[in-house]
């Protein structure tokens, strides 16, 4: 059932059937950690004047935006789990922009099916694709100058033991992104919009049981929680 692993938007754009988009720091936190803070759901664009567009018709709703790995100016609300779950969400519309992961979901055209994922919502990520039961694949969407990000790479391979045997053992990824070179870097609290309590809430593994399923309508990437056999 598990397909390929591949990068980024281009390796998106070139997938079909069913694809899981991983974002582990931040984007798909910050999703998950929205949800489960009652956003009726978060709506995932590519460009910042695209989410100021949107937010300026969509009443009640919010802007998580970062450019770079960097917060933008106007826009209160970095990439950041931290900021978000001190939110009162209940009933809003989380619009978000990244530089990864929301890039990667849109690049998805060809796909019957598109999971966003990270690894608080791992195990349910992994129920809902062995329900939807049909080839996937694997995106790591985060990369820089120092290469393809550690934990989202962690979270394929996780996602990947899920999927094929309906359990793993969380605490080998954890271990293995707190010793990467880009753990050790974003742990300095160097990063502007980068609080260090990110750092721990996006490795609360399976912290929340629901996944995270896109829909497209009326032209928006719209992300929802979604339970299996709901």
């Amino acid at each position: 059932m598990l397909d390929v692993r591949t990068v980024g938007p281009e390796g998106a754009a070139g997938a079909s059937a069913t694809v899981v988009v991983i974002d582990v720091f931040r984007a798909f936190t910050v999703s998950a950690y929205a949800l489960a803070a009652g956003a009726v759901e978060c709506v995932l664009v590519r460009e910042v004047e695209e989410a100021r567009r949107l937010a300026a018709r969509t009443p009640g709703s919010l802007i998580s935006a970062e450019v770079g790995g960097l917060p933008v100016h106007g826009i209160p609300i970095s990439n950041s789990p931290t900021m978000v779950s001190a939110l009162d969400l209940g009933g809003r519309v989380l619009i978000q922009r990244s530089s990864a992961g929301t890039q990667a979901v849109a690049a998805a055209t060809g796909a019957v099916s598109v999971l966003a994922a990270s690894l608080v919502v791992a195990s349910a990520t992994a129920r809902r694709v062995r329900e939807i039961a049909a080839p996937v694949t694997l995106v790591v969407s985060g990369r820089s100058d120092e290469g393809l990000h550690q934990e989202d790479l962690v979270c394929a391979a996780l996602l990947e033991e899920l999927i094929r045997w309906g359990t793993a053992d969380p605490a080998p990824a954890r271990a293995k992104i707190v010793s990467s070179a880009r753990y050790r870097r974003l742990s300095t609290r160097e990063t502007p919009g980068f609080p260090h309590s990110d750092l721990g809430l996006a490795l609360e593994i399976d912290r929340f049981d629901f996944a995270m399923e896109v829909t497209r309508q009326d032209g928006l990437l719209r992300l929802g929680a979604v339970r299996a056999g709901a």
